[in-house]
């Protein structure tokens, strides 16, 4: 059986916003069989907001509705802030018409339940700019 190569594109370090244990546990072994390096879970805002005041990530893979905030997205929207260097965002969500449309322009929705190899080729992907990206870009060279 010959061992596939890793793509060079994968990120490094992935948070994963996830309050379900075994849909986290999922992504984080899907990651690491991959080859993704760093895989972190935070199972709540609260720990994920520690997370990124630690370490800024290269993607966070993001549920919208966590137990202890149904606004997950409000973590896309802070991270927006950091300006053209911020993490990609993937969406994760079941629902996905409970995004806002202005949000979910900011990264990528997967609708759950998906396959891993999706969220894997999405990852060796190039960015995708979000809304507030594409205007700041357009705007610095206007």
């Amino acid at each position: 059986m010959n061992k596939k190569s890793i793509p060079a594109q994968l990120p490094r370090h992935v948070l994963v916003v996830e309050d379900d244990a075994i849909i986290g546990l999922t992504i984080e072994q899907t990651l690491t069989d991959a080859g993704v390096p760093e895989v972190e879970i935070c199972p709540t805002t609260d720990e994920a907001l520690a997370a990124l005041r630690r370490k800024q990530p290269d993607v966070i893979i993001l549920d919208v509705h966590l137990a202890d905030r149904d606004d997950g997205w409000a973590i896309a929207e802070l991270v927006r802030t950091l300006g053209p260097d911020s993490p990609r965002i993937i969406f994760s969500t079941g629902m996905p018409e409970d995004i806002p449309e202005e949000i979910a322009g900011l990264g990528t929705v997967l609708e759950k339940p998906y396959e891993p190899e999706v969220l894997v080729k999405l990852l060796t992907e190039p960015k995708r700019e979000g809304i507030i990206s594409r205007l700041r870009s357009k705007l610095a060279h206007d």
